[in-house]
C-alpha cells in the first residue's frame, strides 16, 4: 500500500497537496496565497522535477486510489545531523480519519529504524491545532525549535520523537 512515488503519481500527488493546504491552512495562510498562487499545475511540475531526478525520498499511499504521501529524509536542521525527519505528509482531505496518516507515519518511523536514526522530526504551523494534536497523539512532543515563514506570515514549530 505504501511504495514510493513514481511518474504517474505526480498529478495525484499534487491535487492531495494542494487541497491539503487548502484545506488544512485556511485562515491560518492567505486565501491570497491558498487560491491564487498554489496551483496544481505548479505543484505538478515540482513533483515531476522531484520524481525525474530523484531529489526527494517521496512515498504514496495506493490501495488503487493514491490517497496520501510523504516525504522523508535525514533532517534538513543543522542542529539535528543525527536525526531523521518526516519532511512533509498529506493525506487527501475526504480521507482523514481512516488510519492512512498513522500508517503513513508508522511506515516513515521503520524506515528511520531501519537505518540506525534515534530521533525522528518534523515541523508543523503553530496554528494547525489539528496536525499538533495528531502528532502528539503519537509520542510526537515539541523540541522548542520555531521558525518564522515570513512569505506566509505564519510559525512553525518543531516536533520530535526519540526511537
Amino acid at each position: 500500500m505504501i511504495r514510493r512515488m513514481e511518474l504517474s503519481d505526480v498529478s495525484r500527488v499534487a491535487e492531495i497537496h494542494v487541497f491539503g493546504w487548502r484545506s488544512a491552512y485556511t485562515g491560518i495562510v492567505s486565501d491570497e496565497y491558498l487560491f491564487n498562487k498554489l496551483l496544481v499545475s505548479k505543484r505538478m511540475s515540482y513533483f515531476q522535477n522531484a520524481v525525474q531526478n530523484v531529489i526527494e525520498e517521496t512515498y504514496v499511499y495506493d490501495d488503487g486510489i493514491v490517497k496520501a504521501f510523504m516525504t522523508i529524509g535525514a533532517c534538513r536542521d543543522n542542529d539535528k545531523p543525527a536525526a531523521f525527519e518526516l519532511w512533509g505528509l498529506y493525506v487527501e482531505p475526504l480521507m482523514k480519519r481512516r488510519g492512512i496518516g498513522l500508517e503513513m507515519v508508522t511506515f516513515c518511523k521503520q524506515k528511520a529504524i531501519e537505518r540506525d536514526f534515534k530521533e525522528i522530526c518534523l515541523w508543523v504551523l503553530e496554528k494547525n491545532t489539528e496536525a499538533r494534536t495528531f502528532y502528539e497523539k503519537l509520542g510526537y512532543k515539541p523540541d522548542g525549535a520555531k521558525k518564522e515563514i515570513e512569505a506566509l506570515a505564519v510559525t512553525e514549530m518543531r516536533y520530535h520523537q526519540f526511537l
